[in-house]
């Protein structure tokens, strides 16, 4: 076991084989860096991690080497004393920030770094008040067009790597470089290769400065006004672990949240970047009831009795004339809820899942350069949904088998079918018109969803549905991981999230409580075991064992 002493505090770090940046952070102990980055190479370039390394002898006395060294290039071994709050330390870390600031523009107004940018942070906490620098600062002329969705200010720059190191490490695609020498040094793209890979928006997040802005955030929203909360991806059955940037009721943008258990550091930019739908004005707006009169009726304390009156009625002629299509996108609390409320109007009604959209196939990074394979460090699934396996879980408990929607309908016509849609995205149909035909012959159709369609067009009972901004629960993802999404925004006025409609439906009082649910599912469902108590951690649950 091996014991490092940070500014004289003894921590035991086991056998991890960590550096000295990762010692420290052990003992609550900050070494400022910029080029390091636990999920990239060290290279020690920036400086900025300077401290004074020593080491205790066995009979007490401490030896300091005479230099300051790179806590991000040293490993932390036995007996290894740190010391970074020394004056020795100190200079060296604001002479660093001196260099660096030298050319760097004060252009931290209009910056979207502004906020959230290390070198800021940095300068206050490590750094000097006034600088030395006289003459005209050196301004590159900035690269706009680096890639579809990203712009380099190039003057911001601080010549970091993160970018570049990722493109070769992480996505493979090596489509940055460090261009020219010395002061005249840049970050460019090699010509007719634009920064296009599918997770390029990840060195937005890894440069520590203001220098790569994400086009579609640019000039938006200043970040200090952002209310931040912990989600997880919709699209794709990876299940990335996130934030979610908020403010008025409006998503700004998602971005990567570490979690070993899911994606690592990272995520794609068709999850970071397909957000937009749920800020579209476009989505059913309130619930609504086609009458006999041909009027419809929008309150919703008509709609549901009328509703759970009428599949009393058919069950009441036909116990086996209701069927339930659960999407892949809802939560396992609101599949369990459904379910449960289906069941109890008609024991002998019928569970389906969805449509399962699958794009391609898997997509593995780092890129293969050459005839060997790069051990797989991200990995792009095809099946574009967030919760196949947790609905699955839910219908074979009811049913003991899981049958699609198409293939049951296929075979079948049930006189009621609620379809439970929510599926993500605005331009893309969900179905087909093979399906929509399918559903067309069902005489009481009822529609929860996100966007009208077709189908809602045909439909008795148009329900909206919640995005998974506005709802809280539990994805679990293609490997048995289950992790807590919770709400960001607040619905529209006449919105319900579609555990509530299940709630009211089952005529239970009280709002929605994820937690309460989930602990219930886990008593009632064995593969949900690990989910009593409600509360999951940050990193989520395996439900599955991991070999």
């Amino acid at each position: 076991m091996a014991t490092v002493y940070i500014n004289d505090k003894a921590v035991d770090i086991g056998d991890k084989k960590l550096n000295l940046v990762q010692a420290a952070e052990l003992a609550g102990v900050t070494i400022p860096h910029y080029c390091y980055h636990p999920a990239l190479s060290v290279v020690a370039s920036c400086r900025m991690c300077l401290v004074e390394v020593g080491e205790k002898k066995p009979d007490g006395t401490v030896v300091m080497q005479p230099k300051v060294i790179p806590a991000c290039q040293t490993p932390a071994k036995d007996n290894t004393v740190i010391q970074t709050a020394t004056a020795k330390s100190k200079s060296a870390q604001a002479q660093t920030l001196e260099s660096i600031l030298l050319n760097h523009p004060l252009d931290c107004p209009v910056c979207d770094k502004a906020g959230e940018c290390k070198l800021q942070d940095y300068s206050y906490n490590y750094g000097n008040s006034e600088s030395r620098m006289v003459d005209e600062k050196n301004t590159p002329p900035n690269k706009p067009d680096l890639g579809n969705n990203i712009s380099l200010f190039t003057d911001r720059c601080i010549m970091c790597s993160r970018c570049v190191r990722f493109t070769r490490e992480i996505s493979g695609t090596a489509e940055l470089h460090v261009v020219n020498r010395g002061s005249h040094a840049e970050i460019d793209v090699f010509p007719t290769e634009p920064l296009n890979n599918k997770l390029a928006s990840n060195v937005v997040d890894l440069c520590p400065v203001g220098a790569l802005a994400s086009k579609d955030f640019l000039y938006t929203h200043r970040v200090w006004n952002l209310k931040t909360q912990d989600s997880v991806c919709a699209g794709c059955s990876t299940g990335c672990s996130i934030h979610l940037d908020t403010n008025k009721n409006v998503v700004y943008r998602l971005r990567p949240r570490e979690n070993p258990n899911a994606q690592g550091y990272f995520m794609c930019d068709d999850g970071r970047l397909g957000y937009h739908y749920v800020n579209s004005s476009n989505r059913i707006s309130k619930p609504y009831m086609k009458s006999e009169s041909g009027t419809d009726i929008s309150s919703w304390k008509d709609i549901l009795p009328a509703l759970r009156a009428e599949l009393n009625a058919v069950a009441s002629k036909n116990p086996a004339g209701i069927a339930v299509m659960l999407s892949p996108f809802l939560t396992v609390e609101e599949g369990f809820l459904l379910a449960t409320f289906i069941k109890s109007i008609s024991p002998k009604s019928k569970l389906v899942l969805g449509p399962v959209p699958v794009i391609g196939e898997d997509d593995h990074y780092p890129k293969t350069r050459g005839s060997v394979a790069p051990q797989v460090k991200f990995t792009i699934r095809n099946e574009k949904c967030p919760n196949k396996k947790g609905i699955e879980q839910i219908i074979k408990h009811f049913e003991g088998d899981v049958i699609l929607v198409a293939d049951y309908l296929s075979k079948n016509t049930p006189e009621a079918l609620f379809i439970a849609a929510g599926y993500q995205g605005e331009e893309v149909s969900w179905f087909d018109n093979t399906l929509l035909g399918l559903f067309k012959k069902v005489k009481l159709l009822i529609t929860q969803d996100l966007f009208p369609s077709a189908l809602t067009d045909v439909s008795k009972y148009v329900i909206p549905s919640a995005a998974f901004s506005e709802k809280e629960g539990t994805f679990v993802n293609f490997a048995g991981l289950a992790q807590e999404l919770h709400w960001a925004c607040v619905p529209l006025k006449q919105v319900r999230t579609d555990g509530q409609v299940y709630l009211d439906l089952l005529e239970r009082k009280g709002l929605l409580q994820a937690s309460n649910i989930r602990d219930e599912i886990a008593k009632s469902i064995p593969y949900f075991s690990r989910l009593a108590g409600g509360k999951l951690e940050s990193d989520g649950v395996h439900l599955e064992n991991i070999t």
